[in-house]
């Protein structure tokens, strides 16, 4: 089983690192691919960094880390990005692959209102994490719960401090908080 787990990951950071561990772990996933989205549909217009600092962003976090990978699929396509057409390309482009879908309690909640909800359903497996603040629907989709570590990092609060001068080490990858200051990323008020 190959897990997917998606998001803008502005930056990415610890807590999007930890799920992604805990979830390969509990769920025995050959490989985990983070896929960043150029732009998700319910987020227009909100991205503080373009999706090719995101996914260079994302690769420098998991360049390092048995078996974990980016998987570029929505990058390379028009936005916004919809899970139902990413899972779609990797079903037509990996055939014999089960796919398991790694969804937050929010986002979760939200799949029916997503592009194509119920095909979304019928190409990959839901497995649904706990995020801070938010209890795990119970939804008739959804495959599964993984409990993961209540990890209360945002991005939004990373971009925060970064714009407040304040540092972000231990929030982000060694790597990330590099790239962030060489590129000046989060500077500008959100």
């Amino acid at each position: 089983m190959v897990g997917l787990f998606g998001g803008s990951f502005d930056p990415v950071h610890h807590g999007h690192l930890i799920v992604g561990q805990v979830a390969a772990e509990k769920l025995k996933l050959d490989s985990l691919r983070f896929v960043p989205a150029r732009e998700q549909p319910f987020k227009i217009g909100r991205h503080r960094t373009s999706s090719d600092h995101r996914a260079t962003m994302l690769s420098l976090a998991v360049s390092s880390l048995s078996g974990f990978s980016v998987e570029p699929s929505e990058l390379m396509r028009p936005a916004p990005s919809y899970t139902v057409d990413t899972l779609r390309q990797l079903r037509q482009r990996e055939q014999e692959v089960e796919f398991v879908l790694l969804l937050g309690a929010d986002a979760a909640a939200d799949l029916p209102a997503w592009k194509d909800a119920e095909q979304v359903m019928e190409l990959a497996k839901i497995f649904v994490f706990a995020r801070p603040g938010t209890p795990v629907p119970d939804l008739p989709w959804v495959t599964g719960m993984v409990e993961v570590p209540a990890i209360d990092i945002s991005a939004t609060e990373i971009r925060r401090r970064v714009r407040q001068g304040q540092s972000i080490r231990y929030w982000v990858p060694d790597t990330v908080a590099e790239y962030i200051k060489s590129h000046r990323l989060y500077l500008d008020a959100e």
